[in-house]
């Protein structure tokens, strides 16, 4: 079935689309989201996502293939909240979590999948790279939220859930209570939302909802 909104391919664990689903939601900008299962992609998926991977956005005959580019899409269109009134060096800061925290989180949690790395000592990175930004904050990344938050705390959740009780006992204060805030707010509960994987069949699935 066909509808006039945006197609947007998710993955409800990603938490590149966990943080696509963050600024569309906050943006108030509808589409229709397809739930997408990794180990059996979609074939309307992988035509179109040059990447093959989530989120990918398909608005205007155009592909939006990178999770940060989503989040611009949306909150250029609308910034109800001022996500983007960030200081400039919060574009660093989430291009640092994107590159090299990532890298270590990957091999922390999957360390498996990369032969001849050592999951402690990339978690010792990841702890590094943490408690810089534990030492740099204020009541969020910076004193108010911005797109730097919600682009940087889903992978901070994945990482925390890695060994929840070891995160919970790192000297972080400001960053226990941010990422507790994030995860407590209605609009984490809202883009967490579940969804069975997609079919051609379905009718579209508005996101956000068109009753909320």
């Amino acid at each position: 079935m066909q509808s006039d909104m945006p197609v947007f391919y998710s993955f409800r664990r990603c938490p590149y689309a966990i943080r696509a689903r963050l600024a569309i939601l906050a943006a108030q900008q509808q589409v229709e989201l397809r739930e997408i299962s990794l180990k059996n992609k979609h074939a309307a998926f992988l035509r179109a996502s040059p990447s093959g991977t989530v989120p990918c956005l398909v608005a205007q005959g155009s592909v939006i293939d990178e999770s940060l580019e989503i989040m611009l899409w949306a909150l250029q269109q609308n910034d109800p909240q001022g996500w983007l009134d960030m200081p400039t060096a919060g574009w660093a800061l989430i291009a640092h979590f994107d590159g090299a925290f990532k890298v270590a989180l990957d091999r922390t949690k999957y360390a498996v999948r990369y032969a001849g790395s050592d999951p402690e000592s990339q978690r010792a990175i990841a702890h590094g790279i943490l408690s810089e930004l534990e030492a740099e904050m204020g009541a969020w990344i910076f004193e108010r939220p911005s797109i730097a938050d919600y682009a940087i705390l889903p992978f901070v959740r994945q990482f925390a859930f890695i060994d929840k009780p070891l995160f919970d006992t790192q000297p972080w204060p400001k960053l226990h209570d941010c990422l507790g805030r994030f995860l407590g707010s209605a609009e984490f509960q809202e883009v967490m939302g579940k969804h069975a994987f997609w079919q051609v069949s379905d009718a579209p699935t508005p996101f956000p909802p068109l009753e909320r």
